[in-house]
């Protein structure tokens, strides 16, 4: 079966930054960045994503661009004779499946506020009620139930029309709009009485402020984050690198995905942090912030039913262009694998995924009693093992299989790399790439665990 491509370059990295840009984006990264002191903390991310996040997504891409393919017959088309590279590739689609289990509960979260926003829900109550509706929507098994499932089905669809007529054609109307949805955001938060403090807080390095959370607490949580805001170590970009052209560079692609993904997060912190100066609320409010902060803002502000529609409907094609994007490289895996039609392929992970994600769902009611790793409940879980092991140690074996020797080796994955017009990787940071990047790597992986 002949493989399929992309249709444009543009397409290519569209559904790529949009398998990046998700939850961590524009729901961790303007949390995690109000707790860590502001501008200090987004002055590391930005060095950590150009030294860690850039040469590692070349390799991912490297490894999908040469072997066209899914990635575990990717690892036995490239690695050595009589090698077990391949074994990471199976621990890879299971973080897939995982991730789904409970991402598409969180999607599902995003479509239940931008109904709400629409219908009025949340006009006339007091800020006690506001809070209120996110632990009532918890509360509710098939409330949960149906907006996962909208998720799925949505996702399951545009999957099974095809990487073209499907991910690629809508996934590129969803960033377009997300990106211009983010702009008209940000320039509103921007006008609000008082935006001004938020924005030195958000974006002025104030090494004191970085001193009293431990410098090295705030380095470590900037390492931590332009880390997984890529989403690196379980083949999502993998797959797209099997899709797409030789004609440019896998280092001018990666810089491209990267900014776009940085572009989106900057932005996510210009809509919350003013709006928090205005209104007079604490921006490190942490996961909460998004579904009982956000709102109450929204609920004081002129106008404020249609910009919290808005605000929901962006964080809704942010995480849904997480859920395609992720879908396909199940489906692709199928594929490879088993010999599957997509249909068959996006039909059977469906409806295996919607029965899968039940436990996500009932973990915040019926079963909100059910522990399981170090007494955190199914959804923790869950993104503990991805987030905390999957993610970090997959990059590892990404990293080593591209630069030692027992792998694909350094030289292939810089030929792949440096294939096409563009910025090039230089051989200049092997030392780097084989010795540094493994220690920062582990740093997260250990830090993870503990």
């Amino acid at each position: 079966m002949k493989r399929e491509s992309f249709q444009s370059r543009l397409g290519f990295i569209l559904v790529s930054a949009g398998c990046a840009i998700g939850i961590g984006n524009v729901w961790k990264f303007p949390y995690v960045t109000g707790q860590n002191g502001g501008g200090v903390f987004v002055l590391f991310y930005l060095l950590f994503l150009a030294i860690m996040g850039v040469p590692i997504l070349t390799m991912e891409l490297a490894v999908g661009r040469s072997s066209r393919k899914s990635v575990i017959q990717a690892f036995h088309t490239l690695e050595p004779k009589g090698s077990k590279w391949h074994i990471h590739g199976w621990v890879a689609i299971a973080g897939n499946y995982i991730l789904l289990m409970y991402y598409t509960t969180v999607c599902g979260w995003m479509f239940g506020y931008f109904f709400k926003f629409l219908a009025g829900t949340f006009t006339g109550l007091d800020s006690t009620a506001i809070s209120g509706v996110f632990s009532a929507m918890l509360a509710s098994p098939l409330e949960l139930l149906g907006w996962m499932a909208l998720s799925l089905v949505l996702g399951t669809l545009v999957c099974s029309m095809g990487l073209q007529n499907g991910l690629e054609r809508i996934t590129k109307v969803m960033m377009l709009g997300l990106l211009g949805l983010i702009v008209v955001l940000a320039v509103h938060s921007l006008t609000l009485e008082g935006a001004l403090e938020g924005v030195k807080f958000y974006l002025l390095p104030d090494f004191g402020r970085a001193m009293e959370n431990g410098l090295s607490n705030v380095i470590v949580a900037a390492m931590n984050q332009a880390f997984f805001t890529l989403s690196l170590g379980m083949a999502g970009m993998q797959i797209f690198g099997s899709y797409m052209s030789k004609d440019n560079t896998l280092t001018s692609e990666s810089i491209r995905i990267c900014l776009l993904d940085t572009f989106v997060a900057l932005m996510a912190g210009l809509i919350i942090f003013p709006a928090c100066f205005s209104f007079d609320v604490e921006p490190s409010a942490g996961p909460p912030l998004i579904f009982e902060t956000l709102p109450n803002i929204f609920a004081n502000m002129p106008g404020g039913r249609i910009w919290g529609a808005l605000f929901f409907l962006f964080m809704t094609f942010a995480s849904f262009s997480t859920v395609t994007a992720v879908f396909e490289n199940l489906l692709a895996s199928c594929c490879d694998n088993f010999g599957w039609s997509r249909k068959k392929s996006a039909l059977l992970n469906g409806l295996f995924l919607l029965a899968a994600g039940i436990p996500c769902v009932l973990g915040h009611n019926v079963w909100s009693g059910v522990t399981l790793i170090r007494g955190m409940g199914i959804m923790d879980t869950e993104d503990f093992l991805v987030s905390n092991l999957i993610l970090p140690g997959g990059s590892l074996v990404f990293l080593l299989f591209c630069v030692t020797r027992y792998g694909w080796g350094f030289d292939k994955y810089l030929e792949e790399a440096n294939t096409g017009t563009g910025i090039r990787m230089s051989r200049k940071l092997k030392p780097f790439f084989q010795f540094i990047l493994p220690i920062l790597i582990l740093v997260i992986l250990i830090r993870g665990l503990i």
